[in-house]
């Protein structure tokens, strides 16, 4: 895999939702960014007018404590993105913000392990990360974010709420949650942690030789340890498979060629599609250990990135069926743009597409068997589950997904007639 297919695909459905919609403003200083020759030639008037807006700013706004040079400039800069429309992919990230998300990346942070993001001006859990101070607490996808230390966080920029709630391990935090369906409000404090993200985790579901794989993400290494739990797997008698790719923001796009490839022999994992218009196929790595294992994919309208090429290509080639809901739809490869103060544009470059040319970017994959959660249901986290707690844990999805595999409908092509 050259160097240019590892750029990060996706900043973890936590930096997603850490990083839209941040602050608007006005530009940098003029006599920082209006350097003589700096000005594109076809932008001169634009240039003018961020530059009339920052001189205007500097000389009405009644708030003199308000104008502070760096916060205007990256709020300005991330403007530009937004402007883009690549809402919740493209975008710009502080110095802060920027260590948080190479943090990520390697699988380690110190908060409470929420994804959230703004949705109709509210802030919003995406996800909860598995083995989470925030899963622990019973803090659930789709509930409301109103206050932060009883701080009210309506309107704030959604870099400033994250501010608030991470911070150092072993210091505490309290929520003011919001529940969606019925309004209801409750308190919920938490001490955070360093949360080492653990993408893979696995066990044999009970009374069976169904293996269900959670991936949680996909940061550096996520292959790897899925080869691991897969050599587990046979090893333990396991002969098929419900990999579950719910509220996974996605990660690392050669973290995700080597995903699926280990349930593909040959063939195409995605197509790059540059701004030109040419495609590139992504080939499948050879070596996988599970290419004949009867396979189910779970997903729903969290799963992002990253998790997204997998279930794609897992669909387009008939190896497996999907279960769930229509997935979220990002569909561009980001390339990482250093600025001079240490912030960094997140930028898309590169478009890809399913190996049947399809396109996910603002689209979404649908589900070859489409089922929800029932209301306030989430997707299950427990280990060791037995069958009584399988059946009442109102997971639906991935009831679905093993009475389908139950069924002994799949051979390990999703070819036949599912229902």
């Amino acid at each position: 895999m050259n160097t240019r297919r590892q750029w990060l695909l996706f900043i973890d459905f936590t930096l997603v939702a850490l990083i839209i919609g941040i602050i608007s403003g006005a530009f940098l200083e003029r006599e920082t960014l209006f350097l003589e020759g700096s000005i594109p030639p076809n932008a001169v008037h634009e240039f003018g007018l961020m530059a009339q807006a920052w001189d205007t700013i500097q000389r009405e706004y009644v708030d003199k404590e308000a104008l502070q040079p760096t916060k205007l400039a990256y709020g300005a800069v991330a403007g530009m993105v937004d402007a883009l429309g690549d809402t919740g992919h493209s975008t710009f990230l502080t110095p802060e913000m920027l260590k948080e998300e190479q943090n990520l990346t390697r699988g380690q942070f110190e908060g409470i392990g929420i994804e959230i993001q703004v949705k109709d001006g509210q802030i919003v859990i995406v996800s909860t990360m598995d083995g989470s101070p925030a899963q622990s607490a019973g803090l659930h996808p789709g509930e409301i974010i109103l206050k932060v230390n009883g701080t009210p966080i309506n309107g704030l920029p959604l870099d400033q709420v994250v501010k608030l709630v991470l911070g150092p391990a072993g210091t505490q935090v309290t929520l003011t949650i919001q529940d969606p369906t019925s309004g209801q409000m409750r308190d919920i404090s938490m001490e955070r942690a360093r949360i080492n993200i653990h993408n893979v985790s696995w066990q044999m579901l009970p009374d069976s030789s169904i293996a269900y794989v959670r991936l949680a993400g996909f940061s550096q290494g996520v292959s790897q340890d899925l080869e691991k739990a897969l050599k587990e797997i046979r090893s333990e008698g396991g002969t098929k498979i419900i990999l579950d790719l719910r509220n996974n923001p996605g990660g690392v796009l050669s973290e995700a060629v080597g995903v699926a490839s280990q349930f593909l022999s040959k063939g195409n994992v995605l197509l790059e599609k540059n701004a030109q218009g040419d495609e590139f196929p992504v080939k499948v790595e050879q070596g996988g250990l599970a290419t004949d294992m009867p396979l189910i994919v779970v997903v729903n309208r969290n799963t992002a990135s990253a998790a997204e090429i997998v279930s794609g290509a897992l669909q387009d080639t008939q190896r497996a069926l999907l279960v769930g809901e229509k997935t979220f739809g990002t569909g561009t490869v980001l390339n990482q743009f250093h600025l001079s103060d240490g912030s960094a544009l997140m930028l898309a470059t590169q478009e890809w597409l399913t190996p049947n040319g399809r396109t996910i970017w603002h689209q979404g994959i649908s589900p070859d068997v489409e089922i929800s959660l029932p209301p306030n249901a989430n997707p299950i986290s427990q280990k060791d589950l037995t069958q009584a707690q399988l059946n009442a844990s109102g997971d639906t999805q991935l009831l679905k997904a093993l009475n389908l595999l139950s069924g002994g409908r799949t051979n390990g092509n999703a070819s036949q007639n599912w229902n």
